[in-house]
């Protein structure tokens, strides 16, 4: 008798472990980590990482792809949902169970995506955080939505992310606008607007934080945002940087912060969807 769909899913429950949940999750949301990110976060031993991504990729949970240097060599492994991956956490969050055809449409546009670049910088900024939540018990990454959610719950604006970022008893919210110097800076400087809209219809007064490639394009930001006199509380950091460090240099400031100092009003802050489950991250 042919094996149903359902009880193919089943097999393999028993292989796998609450980790592999918390990456699949991860995926899901986020839609690709490489293995350096993956590493970082929920792993010690690299081999180790290495030999069980092979294994869920194995069991189909995985899918990988990566791309040629053009000075020889390859690009890390790109990790994203395989086939049971997509199946898995589609019964996880009561979703339609995608067909395989789906599925490997869904991998197809995301290694062909012209904006990978961007969204695995995005990626990184938020490892960053979660690894030193890792490594420091009293902080903690509270909130990690990616540019879908965000643009879901706050609907006014588009950051390429959202987080809250606590150490001890103190929380900061933020959005997140990862420059990979592809975007002029005008641009970027005029997103603030929708941040204005934001607040002046009730919503967080959190800070915007633009996270950007180098340090001639931060200056050339803060002197576009000395003569927009923006409303919004921002603050500008390089990639190079550790972003829970004293490395945040707010708007019309001299000294730079560290991220859990920068003024955040979270009291009264909440989403547009009250129903969405912050789904704390916990490694």
């Amino acid at each position: 008798m042919p094996q149903s769909r359902s009880s193919g899913l089943l097999a393999i429950y028993p292989h796998i472990t609450s980790r592999d949940r918390l990456l699949l999750q991860l995926l899901d949301d986020h839609q690709v980590l490489t293995t350096d990110h993956i590493h970082r976060m929920l792993f010690l031993a690299r081999r180790t990482c290495q030999l069980r991504l092979g294994e869920l990729a194995a069991l189909g949970l995985l899918e990988r792809f990566r791309f040629a240097r053009a000075g020889g060599g390859s690009y890390p492994w790109h990790w994203t949902l395989g086939h049971h991956g997509h199946r898995f956490q589609a019964a996880a969050h009561r979703r339609p169970e995608p067909t395989v055809r789906a599925s490997r449409q869904s991998i197809d546009r995301l290694s062909a995506n012209p904006r990978l670049t961007h969204l695995l910088t995005t990626n990184e900024f938020f490892v960053r955080l979660a690894v030193h939540a890792r490594r420091h018990p009293q902080a903690r990454l509270d909130r990690w939505w990616s540019e879908t959610m965000t643009t879901k719950q706050f609907r006014t604006i588009t950051a390429d992310g959202h987080g809250l970022w606590s150490v001890a008893d103190t929380t900061v919210g933020f959005f997140l606008e990862a420059d990979t110097g592809t975007e002029p800076l005008g641009r970027l400087v005029a997103k603030l607007d929708r941040y204005a809209h934001l607040i002046r219809r009730g919503g967080p007064q959190y800070p915007v934080l633009f996270w950007l490639g180098g340090e001639q394009r931060e200056e050339h930001l803060h002197r576009l945002l000395r003569d927009r006199r923006v409303s919004v509380p921002v603050a500008t950091a390089t990639h190079a940087t550790d972003p829970t460090e004293p490395v945040w240099l707010p708007g019309g400031a001299t000294s730079r912060v560290r991220l859990i100092e920068l003024p955040s009003d979270h009291g009264q802050a909440v989403a547009d969807n009250p129903n969405y489950d912050d789904g704390v991250f916990v490694l």
